[in-house]
């Protein structure tokens, strides 16, 4: 069923519970909400997992028989509404206890309110399923707690999460619903971190066009966009007609299917050895796992890690089901801001002397491809141009030692709310030689580009686009056969590997754009200030770098 506006309501009368009961951090309050999602959820996977194995006459223990020791004696004093006081028992060790039957959902979230509901919540459930977390695949309560702990906001918010009755929604209602949850979140990371437009996540992934059998790795995952729409896109490319449907996402339309030609090989190749990703921030990681999880990618593990100060060696790789050959595809959108202490660097994500985050992830990622394997990165534009020993190595190893293949010049504020910066998606492969790069020009992404970039409108350079690159060969060829002295009007083009050295291997797009004495004359006036902006910010960095090194030569 579609995302309904019932839904929709009772998510916004959460958030406006929480705002106005004293939590105003969207983030926290998003991962609140998963830690209830979780909750409410794991009941009706215990119940399914039960039953399937009754079908196939497979011993089964569930999560919620035996006994649990309480960790704070007051709640064995907690009452109950229909069959009165808890049923407490105390163990041979003298500890109080209750039936682990109590942690399901239908029980706790219905009998309780209050200060006891927060009581019981705070003390006994988040310890409860911290414990059946840590055995499982992913850790995803590692170091939770209750953050919602005034008794009527978190009577409120459990009622409503209640309503929203997920265990009725299919996995792409549930993922729509938390897709609206994450729309809340309108700040970007301390890190530079922050949600990308999926309506660019889908975009940069048609043109990548990821196939079952192929592992997808995003190092910086943030809320695991990327993947979930890896994961679409090959559910989409296995399904057959009848099952392709047209949804509603921020305001726009786009197809997807439910993967019914997959085969059971296929799928288990899905859940277990397609995806990996790492986020340092541990509210990501736990936003990113709910949002796989409601989509049915609950074996999919993120990591809490920084790629650019940890190793993982060859057995962890092995443990985790890494392959040990590298990635076939890589996407990303890693930080952009920030510097990290040149000390915790790992020699193998090393360039030069530079610590800025946006090289190194980029360094990293080129590293992580195995031979032939493609990547499709969101960067700063001051990346493709910046004049640092570190930048022009980076360009230098990625034109001469590897195959650029495009670069993606997106809007300026496309990522409004959270940050104004001038960014571009390069596409590259591992190995080889940059013979010829193809530049695409962006001026509109379908919203409009304000503040808020959130209004729908009907100018779209995206969808077009992301066709001129899956048939650059054709794309290519047409432009070879141009006649130079006509005026191009196509929001692309090409440069081959001497131009490329002619403009000190700089990969911004504007540098190689075929214009015309008139339309030189009338460019438009964003497009020259997302170019200034895009200088400044860069020039800005290197002052930093600048500070940075007098400082470290001062006795």
């Amino acid at each position: 069923m579609p995302l309904t506006a019932d839904m929709r309501r009772l998510i916004d009368q959460i958030r406006d519970y929480l705002f106005g009961g004293g939590y105003p951090d969207p983030v926290g309050n998003t991962e609140q909400l998963c830690f209830l999602f979780f909750f409410y959820l794991t009941q009706g996977i215990d119940a399914e997992a039960m039953a399937r194995a009754h079908a196939r006459k497979l011993l089964f223990t569930s999560m919620f028989e035996g006994e649990w020791e309480l960790r704070n004696p007051a709640n064995a004093e907690v009452p109950g509404v229909r069959d009165g006081a808890q049923s407490i028992t105390v163990l041979h060790t003298g500890v109080p206890s209750i039936p682990r039957a109590r942690f399901r959902w239908s029980w706790w979230a219905h009998e309780l309110s209050g200060e006891p509901l927060v009581r019981f919540v705070r003390d006994e459930v988040f310890p409860f399923y911290s414990e059946i977390s840590e055995a499982a695949a992913h850790d995803f309560m590692r170091g939770a707690r209750l953050g919602i702990d005034d008794p009527t906001v978190l009577t409120q918010v459990v009622r409503l999460v209640g309503e929203l009755r997920l265990d009725q929604a299919d996995a792409d209602t549930k993922g729509d619903l938390f897709e609206h949850v994450l729309r809340q979140m309108k700040q970007a990371g301390e890190l530079g971190q922050f949600r990308t437009p999926r309506h660019v996540i889908r975009t940069i992934v048609e043109m990548i066009d990821p196939r079952v059998g192929e592992t997808i790795y995003d190092p910086a995952a943030g809320t695991a966009g990327f993947l979930v729409a890896a994961y679409n896109h090959m559910r989409l490319a296995h399904s057959s007609p009848g099952t392709i449907v047209e949804a509603e996402l921020d305001g726009k339309i786009h197809r997807r299917g439910l993967g019914d030609l997959l085969t059971e090989e296929q799928q288990a190749v899905i859940q277990r050895g397609t995806f990996f990703g790492n986020d340092v921030d541990p509210k990501m990681v736990r936003l990113a796992t709910m949002n796989l999880t409601l989509r049915g990618l609950n074996h999919v593990r993120i990591l809490q890690r920084n790629v650019l100060t940890t190793l993982l060696d060859d057995n962890v790789k092995v443990r985790l089901g890494m392959p040990g050959e590298g990635f076939h595809i890589v996407l990303a959108n890693p930080p952009f801001s920030g510097r990290i202490d040149k000390d915790r660097i790992v020699d193998d994500v090393k360039l030069g002397s530079t610590s800025a985050t946006e090289l190194l992830f980029l360094k990293y990622m080129l590293d992580s491809l195995r031979d032939d394997g493609r990547a499709a990165v969101v960067v700063p534009e001051g990346v493709l141009f910046g004049s640092t020993l570190a930048h022009r190595e980076l360009r230098t190893q990625l034109v001469e030692r590897h195959r650029v293949e495009a670069v993606m010049s997106l809007p300026g504020g496309v990522f409004q709310p959270y940050s104004g910066v001038k960014t571009s998606v390069i596409f590259f492969r591992r190995g080889g030689r940059t013979q010829r790069v193809q530049f695409l020009h962006a001026e509109e992404d379908g919203y409009r580009l304000d503040a808020n970039h959130d209004t729908p409108i009907g100018s779209d350079d995206l969808p077009a686009l992301a066709q001129v690159f899956i048939h650059r060969e054709a794309a290519w060829a047409r432009w070879q056969a141009r006649d130079p002295a006509a005026e191009w009007r196509e929001k692309w083009w090409f440069a081959d590997e001497a131009a490329l050295h002619e403009n000190d291997l700089s990969l911004a797009a504007s540098r190689y754009r075929p214009m015309s004495a008139s339309q030189m004359e009338h460019r438009d006036p964003r497009e020259l200030l997302d170019e200034l902006a895009a200088i400044e910010a860069e020039i800005e960095k290197e002052i930093e770098t600048l500070r940075a090194l007098l400082s470290e030569l001062e006795p």
